[in-house]
């Protein structure tokens, strides 16, 4: 019968001190603890999983108990070093705490604890995973753990210290391993790979060593997995990352090149053909997620040896990341790995991630998804310049079609025009300018410059004004409120007079959130010190304010210094300022009475009988 094969990573095991990999601290610590003769009778080994902790606690068990010890050399052939070799110790137990978590386990261990040891000097309790136990077993073992027996000692190791009480974890000796680094694993595979014949190249090495995040363990594991292919060939990189179910260099490259150039159709083509590998979606949002970490890395790293500790790439690799990263801004990688992050979120947690992985590269590979630095830079730069009496313009996307409350229709002006906010003054002064000729006089200018302001006042003026003095309204909720709702009685620089249909909104309208913001708009639009605002109940047989509306604009369109699109643009405004204002005729209330349920009959009766889109 042929012997049973032992994995690696059991068959490498440390046996003693000078065996273990990447904790130099800590084998000098309990080193000079044994020569010193300085036991402790609580030990607590925290870190990662694969880093060492219970071959350590082993270890330490072995120096203590070994019949030429304590030593730091252990000889290996006693009883009690080849009982815990063979895990077969007697006075060396072992526990799991996972499935011994009960204050019965512990009680158990106390009644045992009394019995002396057999084959060495010390009875060593080793509990692994120790913060699995239960509060009640960890207060169980406060006692016994402070002053155990004389020969008696305690190893807890844990990968979670957080969850050990911090009653246990001030009785105990603690020692943190830290994860092993990338070029400690690859040697100490190296060696094992050389003394096992295994072919493979280091490239695969650094691959599986970084694929092990700093645990020696699952390194040796995985070694040992590729160590049954085909004997005959080379173990490459594309060996590794198969097997891993990871995304090789070349593809992640592609991917990167169809996101960073916006090839959005490439990109999902490219996916298809990924996914039909039978590669998982998290595993290759993972894989993007590192692979642009790695192109910001190389991106903001000049040397390229520190590129190279920090990526674990080639040479080859990191050139050619480097040329891609060229082409890409700083704070694009940031935003695409931010981006990639919350898809990874979403993706764990849903049933069809592959629709939710090909929105994220929809998303990623758009032209409309990022703004660079610089454009964003000279957008502030642009609004700060146009900061007057501490107002800034707010300019629209575009020009709209019809009079949008939650856009300011005022035309776009050029970028290297200084842009102010209209107010009434101004406004006033140009239609002056316009109509007056050049050879007037200053004194019949300010005269006409009453006249004119006395005319704003007139019922025909009354919607233009009203027009004008909510575009300034900043809070779009005040806005819309009095665009939907208010009707102007009369508007001049030191008195506002506005109406509602419901006593509701009357109160509404003289609250703070609302009547603030109109007043601040009616400050900028006439440009005065201070105006009063008048809210009262609409009186139904009141006439309509903007019967005079339609005239003013046609005189305003035959201005032959304003721009043909602009004058149909502020004609439909009009038109539809002039529809919101006017009150409902009895017929299309009635209409709205005979089409609607009694519910909507209720919200439409309530608002005037307006639809509030």
């Amino acid at each position: 019968m042929t012997e049973r094969y032992l994995p690696l990573y059991r068959k490498y095991r440390p046996q003693t001190f000078h065996d273990l990999i990447g904790q130099e601290n800590i084998v000098k610590s309990l080193s000079n603890a044994i020569k010193l003769g300085k036991i402790s009778h609580a030990y607590l080994l925290c870190g990662p999983r694969g880093t060492g902790k219970t071959s350590s606690a082993r270890i330490l068990a072995k120096s203590l108990n070994c019949a030429e010890g304590p030593t730091l050399t252990p000889c290996g052939k006693c009883p009690s070093c080849l009982d815990i070799m063979n895990s077969t110790p007697i006075d060396v137990i072992e526990i799991d705490a996972a499935s011994n978590r009960k204050v019965e386990d512990a009680r158990n261990i106390l009644e045992k604890i009394q019995l002396v040891p057999v084959n060495g000097k010390y009875k060593i309790y080793i509990i692994d995973e120790v913060h699995m136990l239960t509060p009640e077993a960890f207060n169980t073992l406060l006692k016994t753990l402070e002053e155990p027996p004389e020969n008696v000692i305690f190893i807890l190791a844990t990968t979670e210290p957080h969850k050990v009480l911090e009653t246990i974890i001030s009785r105990c000796q603690r020692f943190d391993f830290r994860r092993i680094t990338t070029d400690d694993i690859v040697n100490h595979l190296e060696k094992i790979a050389t003394a096992e014949n295994i072919n493979i190249t280091k490239d695969a090495l650094f691959t599986i060593a970084k694929s092990s995040a700093g645990g020696m363990r699952d390194s040796l594991a995985l070694l040992d997995q590729l160590s049954v292919m085909d004997a005959q060939k080379e173990i490459t990189t594309d060996d590794v990352n198969e097997m891993l179910g990871r995304l090789s260099f070349d593809v992640l490259f592609d991917l990167g090149t169809c996101i960073l150039h916006s090839n959005t159709q490439q990109a999902i083509t490219l996916l298809d053909q990924i996914y039909n590998k039978g590669n998982e979606p998290y595993q290759i949002i993972s894989n993007l997620i590192q692979y642009f970490r790695n192109l910001l890395v190389v991106k903001n790293c000049t040397e390229r040896n520190i590129a190279l500790e920090l990526t674990q790439l080639s040479e080859q690799n990191i050139l050619k990341l480097k040329e891609q990263s060229d082409s890409a801004e700083v704070e694009q990688l940031i935003y695409t790995i931010e981006r990639l992050s919350f898809y990874s979120k979403e993706i764990r947690e849903t049933t069809n991630r592959y629709l939710w992985l090909e929105l994220c590269l929809i998303e990623l590979s758009s032209d409309v998804k990022y703004s660079s630095y610089s454009q964003l830079v000279e957008r502030i730069a642009a609004l700060e310049s146009n900061m007057t009496s501490g107002t800034a313009y707010h300019q629209p996307a575009a020009p709209l079609p019809k009079f949008n409350p939650y856009q300011d229709t005022t035309p776009i002006k050029k970028s290297t025009e200084e842009i102010t906010p209209i107010t009434r003054t101004e406004e006033t002064n140009l239609v002056q300018n316009k109509e007056q000729p050049q050879t007037e006089t200053q004194e019949e200018s300010s005269q006409e410059h009453k006249q004119e302001n006395s005319q704003n006042t007139s019922t025909g003026d009354l919607a233009t004004l009203w027009g004008g003095i909510l575009q300034n309204i900043e809070s779009v909720p005040s806005r819309m409120f009095f665009y939907n709702l208010s009707r102007p009685v009369s508007i001049s620089n030191e008195e506002i007079t506005i109406s509602f249909m419901k006593e509701i909104f009357v109160k509404q309208a003289k609250e703070d959130s609302k009547n603030l913001p109109l007043k601040k708009a009616a400050l900028a639009y006439f440009n005065v010190a201070d105006i009063k605002i008048t809210v009262k109940l609409a009186d139904p047989n009141e006439q309509p304010v903007n019967s005079n509306l339609k005239p003013i604009l046609e005189e305003k369109k035959k201005e032959p210094t304003k721009p043909v699109t602009d004058s149909i643009i502020e004609e439909e405004n009009a038109a539809a300022l002039q529809e919101t204002l006017s009150p409902p005729s009895s017929e299309s209330t009635s209409e709205i009475s005979e089409n609607y349920s009694d519910s909507t009959k209720m919200i439409l009766e309530l608002f005037n009988g307006k639809i509030i889109e």
